[in-house]
């Protein structure tokens, strides 16, 4: 099934010319994922949606792969209507900086998408036009879908069982 991967018409137009920023093409039950550098996932992205017509950003999210490094993978899902095609862009960030520049600029719907992915999982999208909370409250400490978020939540007691 690699080979699919490999013969997949944005894979060989993304080797062509982002060849130094690939780290990484993977197929899973007939999805490809391409693993970027995250220096380069604006050119890319700005790539695949002028030249191969991935017009339609799905999701951003972001996983935690606590223990490891980099710790944190930030994921695009994106979908080009014309050709009827979907692919999945990854780019791992490190704990020490948890930063990626923002592709706001090439599909707007990644604006609440990156707002999301900074207030649950405190990715910092670097020029993002309004990076703040969208789900917790402006006073909510820490990013609740880290790994190592406290269960019960920042300053609670610990969960003691149904009272009945």
């Amino acid at each position: 099934m690699a080979d699919m991967a490999e013969n997949n018409r944005a894979v060989i137009k993304l080797r062509e010319k982002f060849a130094s920023s690939i780290l990484e093409v993977k197929e899973f039950r007939g999805e490809v994922t391409v693993i970027v550098r995250k220096e380069d996932i604006v050119a890319l992205c700005k790539f695949l949606k002028e030249e191969l017509r991935y017009n339609l950003l799905t999701d951003v999210t972001a996983v935690d792969y606590l223990g490891k490094d980099p710790r944190f993978m930030v994921v695009y899902n994106i979908y080009s209507i014309p050709n009827k095609d979907r692919l999945r862009i990854k780019a791992p960030v490190t704990e020490g900086e948890c930063t990626i520049d923002t592709v706001c600029g090439v599909w707007t719907t990644a604006n609440w998408l990156e707002r999301e992915a900074y207030d649950l999982m405190g990715i910092i999208f670097k020029n993002h036009p309004d990076l703040r909370r969208i789900m917790m409250t402006d006073d909510w400490v820490g990013h609740p879908l880290r790994k190592d978020y406290p269960l019960q939540g920042p300053d609670r007691e610990p969960y003691k069982g149904r009272l009945s």
